[in-house]
């Protein structure tokens, strides 16, 4: 066996390890099950790769991302190490071919999705195999109370059966001690050796804003960065808006989102390593296996739905140790629209209850039937046949699959979706000489705004609405304007396929689980008073709230945080006054909006606009028709 030191040496090009590290290693050698609860940046990979490499065989690893596993293999391979993965959209031969490379070509790891592992060749390959380890990275994803929860992420302990000598090594950044103990339990784990490194990471700045303006301060925040940033946004839309507005004021900067091909997302991802486009705004799909270690500053323009979500992806910020800063910008409309999403939408059990009766009928299912009859399945149609909220369908059908009543394909939420390939003119003028183009592709461009950008989900339904066109005439236009290399087009005519796990039993197969679905959707509640809760604490240190949320409770005040320097600018009376005397300075002679005053003096929003308050109260200011203060 060669010494982990030296593999360390000779692949990482580093002489010592980082706290936790070595003691993991030596767990997992030891052939122990090992939990290994890291920060984000901690090294967590170094921790199943190293004695993976020290011993004959070889690793599997279950990860929950493509991007997260070929970001690995391909770091691996760079070194000199031979890795694969099996991600989707390759044939059964192609599965084959890969999974021959792995058993006979002497590899050392086999990445694979816990989707993957599912499949009777898969499962029969790793039986032969000789495996020395197996590890489960992101591990939360099987806790019911990850905040990344996947379902077939319980199927993973099929890996017991087929390879019961294998110690498992599950890794984590991001476990409350609640999911800790029931990913431990999920997974099946014989008395576990537990390592947990400290959450504090204390080169990183947690800043809060309440602002209305958000453009205004990401421009503030970003205009002197030249390393690279992440913005994070709700949506795909905001994504592309945010990023084109930023590239009109000169900062470069691109987008990603969970709607753009995979070739793209590949360019895009290594245009803002290199620095190319520094700045990248993006959705929570740019998330799990973004290894970037120079990222300067985090910045979420919306409430996250859980303070877990947003200390890991907070924690992409700062991995070179040097200062860095994880900045949420908020106001009072996102206080109601976290609450509007993630609260408002979820569905109950006497939803549940509805939801899955009309499934019933809707699908043909007999009382006392169907259980592993599998279904084609129009999401749209279904919540317009009964006018049922389509966000209630969505989580509820979720939640069904999540406790096993039933099981939705791949496919499910995905759309209809179209990139236009060509200039808006050259569109325009093959509209002048196909009427049905014309009727379909302007209606879709009043509809759809980016599609010039990137691949858009429409709705064929809406579309159909719209045109006054049946949907097979749609579909057959926009077959014929991609033909014509005008548009790229996704086309999935059907939301899902569902297969019935249970036989149904109408409101008995509801009342099985419904303990379980009242605790989530409290767990659910509970995570978003989390949230604001955070956001409206201005006594305790930033750092100190994140991490105490994840059980440490012996953190000190980071001394760098919003809350920590504001503790150290004291706003009393006698500074209040001073302030005033310096805006009322900067409108002596000319008129200045609220932006520009904030420009030049160098004290908090909230401060500077609750004094222009108070001097327009006592008539020392005034408002004039173009919103900018003057001296009275």
């Amino acid at each position: 066996m060669k010494h982990p030191q030296d593999i360390l040496q000779q692949y990482w090009g580093h002489t010592s390890f980082r706290p936790k590290q070595e003691a993991i290693i030596t767990s997992v050698l030891d052939g122990k099950d090992t939990v290994a609860l890291l920060p984000t940046g901690g090294g967590k990979s170094i921790c199943f790769q190293i004695p993976a490499l020290a011993q004959e065989g070889i690793c599997i690893v279950i990860s929950p991302l493509v991007a997260l596993m070929t970001d690995q293999v391909k770091n691996l391979q760079e070194k000199g190490i031979k890795a694969l993965a099996i991600t989707g959209g390759k044939s059964f031969t192609e599965v084959n071919t890969l999974l021959d490379n792995a058993s006979f070509g002497n590899y050392k790891f086999l990445y694979i999705s816990p989707e993957r592992l599912q499949q009777e060749l898969v499962q029969n390959t790793i039986k032969r195999m000789n495996v020395n380890c197996i590890a489960v990275d992101e591990a939360h994803c099987i806790s019911q109370w990850g905040n990344d929860f996947r379902p077939a992420y319980k199927n993973i302990t099929i890996l017991r059966e087929l390879q019961p000598l294998a110690p498992i090594i599950a890794l984590t950044a991001t476990a409350t001690p609640e999911v800790l103990k029931d990913t431990i339990k999920a997974l099946e784990m014989e008395l576990p050796a537990i390592f947990q490194d400290s959450f504090v990471r204390p080169n990183i700045a947690y800043n809060t804003l309440e602002v209305e303006d958000k453009l205004y301060h990401i421009e503030q925040l970003l205009s002197t960065n030249r390393k690279a940033a992440i913005i994070y946004v709700r949506t795909r839309r905001s994504a592309v808006e945010t990023s084109n507005h930023l590239n009109s004021l000169g900062i470069k900067s691109d987008f990603f989102h969970g709607g753009i091909p995979a070739q793209e997302k590949t360019k895009k991802l290594e245009a803002w390593k290199k620095g190319t486009t520094p700045t990248m705004v993006a959705t929570n799909a740019f998330g799990m296996g973004i290894d970037h270690a120079t990222v300067a500053h985090v910045i979420h323009i919306q409430l996250p739905e859980s303070l877990e979500s947003y200390f890991q992806e907070a924690g992409r910020a700062g991995r070179d140790g040097k200062p860095a800063a994880a900045t949420l910008l908020f106001n009072d409309y996102d206080k109601l629209l976290v609450k509007k999403q993630f609260i408002a939408c979820l569905a109950d059990v006497d939803m549940l209850k509805l939801i899955y009766r009309k499934l019933s009928n809707y699908l043909q299912i007999s009382y006392g039937e169907g259980v592993f009859t599998t279904h084609a399945f129009n999401f749209s149609d279904f919540c317009k046949t009964y006018s049922i909220n389509t966000l209630h369908v969505f989580n509820g059908l979720n939640t069904l699959d999540r406790l096993g009543v039933l099981q939705l394909s791949k496919e499910f939420g995905r759309s209809t979706k179209l990139k236009f390939l060509v200039h808006t003119n050259t569109a325009l003028d093959y509209f002048k000489h196909d009427v049905l183009a014309s009727i379909v592709g302007k209606t879709i461009l009043r509809l759809y705004g980016g599609v010039f950008e990137t691949m858009t989900s429409v709705n064929l339904e809406l579309l159909q609405s719209k045109t006054s066109q049946s949907q097979p005439v749609i579909i057959e236009t926009l077959q014929k304007l991609e033909a014509a290399n005008i548009i790229e087009l996704y086309l999935n005519i059907t939301d899902a396929a569902i297969t019935f796990l249970k036989p149904r039993e109408d409101e008995k197969t509801i009342n099985v689980i419904a303990r379980e679905v009242v605790a989530h959707n409290d767990k659910k509640k509970l995570q978003v008073q989390q949230v604001l809760n955070y956001v409206a604490n201005e006594d305790v240190c930033r750092s100190t709230q994140l991490v105490s949320y994840f059980g440490e409770t012996t953190a000190t005040p980071c001394g760098i945080c919003s809350v920590c320097t504001s503790k150290n600018k004291k706003y009393n009376k006698k500074a209040l006054q001073e302030i005033s005397k310096e805006v009322l300075a900067q409108v002596q002679t000319n008129p200045k909006t609220s932006r520009e005053i904030l420009e030049r003096v160098g004290h908090p929003e909230k401060v500077v606009l609750q004094v222009i308050t108070l001097l327009l109260g006592n008539d020392s200011m005034g408002l004039d028709t173009n919103n900018r203060y003057y001296r009275r």
